[in-house]
């Protein structure tokens, strides 16, 4: 007796009904991504181990899926270099390529490959799926996806602010109540030189970026493992310890600290131009300035920017951040880029949390026609030729079964009208409309069919 198959542990089948929901979290980003002018791109599921490892620090580095090589894998390789060599060495010897970790260094990539085919800046965007090796628990997939909007090729803080009204939008358009949480990682680097600590801002910014999760004392322990001296330590702990503070008065706390810190004091002006301009906005959001924000991937040298849900505990739903360097590391130097990505699963799990779906269209079909034998069938065809003239999401059932049959198909499927044509309808050119959420049922001729659709339907054609 055969098993059940089963899927890996972090990844998910999604039904007809769960795929309609998504197409419109989906269909809603990618809207917002247009409006403001963004085209998109994609790149390969993987990617050569070379363009991930090392950009997204010792932490991200483990949780990338790595490919084995084709063909013989282990050729090359005797017993005792197995026994030798570690796992991350032997991995080295024996995979070559890996799953994406994220769209972001593979747009670096691109960009760097592409650079003579490109018009800076660059303003593009990317929905595709993406791997980490990662536990999986409530809210965190092995598979997952991303849809990223960066701009690359300009400095100015507008692109920020353009970035934060996208969020605000998207968000708005889903009923999704947020708070968009800010901060700076020159802000963050000069904190580390104000306790003395600069060559360790990488660790700092590891430990910190888990505060959140699991609070002060477990993140002074990981620093303490880290060799991190307790002085250190305490002086950053009391530096955390004003995150009570509104945003005017953190801001102005941190002035007085970093003032011989010229990182610190980029990064402050930084925040405040930002903040400057955004209160010329209305926005719907709620919008703080949140120093313990950290975003551990190494490759961010400015703003950063993480998004949480106000009515549902789960981690971030949308982040991202300013980064100066990336495209340098693919022999593109000099170019700026900033971006921001929505977890549109975790967007899915807080929509279907808080019944945002409830008005959403249940199926993607619109009118089902009844078969009721081979003349019928083709008098059937020629209606849906006409229905998807007018943009209209017919199907004709294809076998000639039991009425009821076909009838608990078009309920199951939550199919909202439906055509019966008959030999007494085919000889007097008419149609019989079901409405199925009433059962009530109207005859029309079929040459005032465009009629019934633009009353019933497509109000706009």
């Amino acid at each position: 007796m055969f098993s059940k198959p089963s899927i890996p542990k972090g990844t998910r089948d999604f039904s007809t009904d769960e795929m309609l929901k998504r197409e419109f979290i989906f269909d809603t980003i990618k809207g917002v991504f247009k409006l403001y002018g963004y085209q998109p791109i994609e790149t390969p599921a993987m990617e050569n181990l070379s363009t991930l490892l090392g950009k997204y620090g010792v932490e991200g580095d483990k949780l990338l899926f790595r490919i084995l090589n084709s063909g013989d894998f282990l050729s090359g390789i005797t017993d005792g270099d197995i026994m030798k060599i570690d796992a991350s060495g032997l991995s080295s010897r024996i995979c070559e390529k890996g799953l994406r970790y994220d769209l972001t260094v593979p747009f670096a990539r691109y960009v760097a490959q592409h650079r003579d085919e490109i018009i800076f800046p660059f303003k593009r965007y990317q929905i595709q799926p993406v791997w980490r090796a990662d536990r999986p628990q409530k809210g965190r997939y092995r598979e997952f996806y991303q849809c990223d909007v960066d701009v690359i090729g300009s400095n100015s803080l507008l692109n920020e602010i353009e970035l934060i009204q996208i969020i605000d939008e998207v968000f708005n358009k889903l009923s999704i109540s947020i708070q968009i949480k800010i901060n700076n990682r020159k802000i963050l680097a000069g904190i580390a030189e104000y306790v003395g600590a600069p060559e360790r801002i990488s660790d700092i910014t590891i430990a910190l970026d888990k505060l959140e999760k699991i609070g002060w004392e477990n993140v002074k322990q990981e620093l303490i493992s880290k060799g991190i001296k307790n002085k250190i330590i305490k002086e950053f702990g009391n530096i955390i310890g004003v995150i009570n503070l509104n945003n005017i008065q953190k801001i102005s706390f941190l002035h007085s600290i970093l003032l011989d810190s010229e990182m610190g004091v980029k990064g402050i002006e930084e925040l405040s131009n930002l903040f400057n301009l955004l209160d010329n906005l209305e926005l719907k959001s709620t919008i703080s300035f949140d120093l313990t924000l950290a975003r551990g991937l190494n490759y961010y040298t400015g703003a950063i920017i993480e998004v949480k849900a106000n009515d549902v505990q789960i981690g971030s739903i949308c982040g991202g951040g300013r980064y100066d360097n990336l495209a340098g590391i693919f022999g593109l130097p000099d170019i700026s880029g900033v971006g921001v990505s929505f977890g549109a699963d975790r967007i899915y799990d807080v929509m279907s949390h808080l019944g945002l779906f409830g008005n959403l269209k249940s199926s993607s079909t619109d009118i089902l026609i009844l078969n009721f034998g081979e003349e019928e069938a083709k008098f059937g065809l020629k209606i849906l030729k006409e229905l998807r003239t007018f943009g209209v999401m017919a199907e004709l059932y294809p076998d000639q079964v039991k009425l009821k049959k076909q009838m608990s198909y078009a309920d199951s499927r939550k199919i909202p009208y439906i055509i019966i044509a008959g030999e007494e309808e085919i000889r007097n050119g008419e149609i019989m409309i079901k409405v199925m959420s009433s059962g009530e049922q109207r005859k029309i001729l079929l040459k005032d069919i465009k009629s019934f659709v633009k009353s019933e339907l497509k109000p706009g054609i």
